[in-house]
């Protein structure tokens, strides 16, 4: 690099320190909020009477939803991080919260689908986040442009990470 292109573009150190502090702070935010997230799920289970399950099982349940989908599916989409995926499908099968098949062609494999018991918690955090939906367009705290703004944002900071992740092997 020469000593023109260097004077050409100056490094700000001062807009690189706000940068870094405040990609820090939303680091903090996103794991607070997941935290958040599951403190909201599980207050309204036991709100409901609900103490079967824990609240990374109810958002298993509510992401499954109506598909019927291959269990190591969960983990390799990138959801339950950091939780025991089979563990807690295992134990929601045991409950009778999930239905589970082995692949007649890959007997190593498992398909999950909900029970009407899995659905009927897929059916209330599915209310639980419409009502949540509505108070914060009600409160005006968000709008469908807010909210797209912040999916755009983390969406890209997604894909970052993830070729963060790719391009070290």
């Amino acid at each position: 690099m020469s000593l023109h292109s260097e004077m050409a573009q100056p490094k700000n150190e001062a807009a690189d320190t706000v940068f870094m502090a405040r990609y820090l702070e939303t680091l903090t935010l996103v794991e607070r909020l997941h935290r958040l997230l599951l403190d909201v799920v599980k207050d309204e289970f036991e709100r409901l009477g609900i103490f079967e399950i824990n609240p990374v099982q109810a958002l298993l349940l509510f992401n499954v939803g109506d598909n019927e989908v291959m269990a190591g599916e969960l983990k390799t989409r990138g959801y339950y991080q950091g939780s025991n995926v089979s563990y807690n499908l295992k134990k929601l099968v045991d409950m009778g919260y999930m239905h589970h098949q082995r692949s007649e062609i890959d007997r190593r494999s498992v398909r999950v689908r909900l029970t009407s018991k899995g659905q009927r918690i897929q059916s209330v955090v599915a209310r639980l986040f419409a009502t949540h939906a509505e108070g914060l367009q009600a409160r005006q705290a968000l709008d469908l442009a807010g909210v797209e703004d912040i999916s755009s944002a983390l969406k890209r900071v997604e894909r970052y990470w993830t070729d963060q992740i790719r391009y070290i092997y």
